[in-house]
């Protein structure tokens, strides 16, 4: 059984999710990176020098699968890494888009990381410093609600509101539960136009991960920096 923290990456084939990576293991996490493209995630986990696991977040069974593997392997988890995302929706309206992109934002965006939570948390209660962070975006700030990515804003505001319900309900336990906002970060869904790099956007993320005993829970931050919901 490994004695540094187990980490648990989703969506991680490239860009934020590769960098997260690289830096959980630079901290000295055993990293499991995971990815729907089985040949892509493979060769990331290579070159950063951590262990792959296929999980498609849309596919139950995979999730199940990966849990099993998860206690025959290591019989805990410290640290759940909710970074698989999609933007679907960059220039439609709320008013005119069709249903079925809303419904596919939901799935993936808010639905598929409270699933993968709770088969997950099993798991995590067997840790000592157990540590959820799911990834949103300051689009889901309520304040900051505008035309533009309706449906990515919805589901990530959604996924805000299950963040602090899961914390509230884990008050009792060592669980922490928070959202990170990346920032507008140079990726395949950010754009070359993006102000941020990669390693400037997985900072917030891998300091919640890495968070003491007495840190925070049911928060929402961007550049290590509270944020209002």
């Amino acid at each position: 059984m490994s004695a540094a923290r187990v980490a648990v990456v989703t969506g991680a084939g490239r860009g934020l999710g590769r960098e997260i990576c690289r830096q959980l293991r630079e901290q000295g996490c055993e990293v499991v990176l995971t990815a729907r493209d089985v040949a892509q995630g493979e060769n990331t986990a290579r070159e950063l020098g951590v262990r792959f696991h296929r999980l498609d977040v849309l596919e139950a069974q995979q999730a199940t699968d990966l849990a099993e593997w998860l206690d025959q392997t290591y019989g805990r988890l410290d640290i759940l890494m909710n970074n698989a995302g999609v933007l679907l929706d960059r220039k439609a309206k709320l008013s005119t888009m069709k249903l079925e992109v809303l419904e596919q934002s939901l799935a993936t965006n808010t639905l598929a990381p409270i699933q993968l939570t709770r088969f997950l948390l099993p798991l995590l209660l067997k840790s000592r410093h157990p540590r959820v962070v799911n990834i949103s975006s300051r689009l889901a700030q309520v304040g900051a609600m505008g035309p533009g990515t309706p449906a990515y804003r919805i589901s990530k505001l959604a996924l805000n509101a299950a963040t602090a319900i899961l914390a509230a309900e884990l008050a009792d336990t060592p669980v922490k539960v928070n959202a990170a906002s990346p920032g507008w970060v140079a990726t395949h869904m950010g754009g070359d136009d993006a102000p941020s790099t990669v390693a400037q956007g997985a900072r917030t993320p891998v300091w919640l991960a890495m968070l003491p005993d007495d840190g925070p829970t049911g928060r929402f931050f961007e550049d290590m920096q509270k944020l209002e919901w």
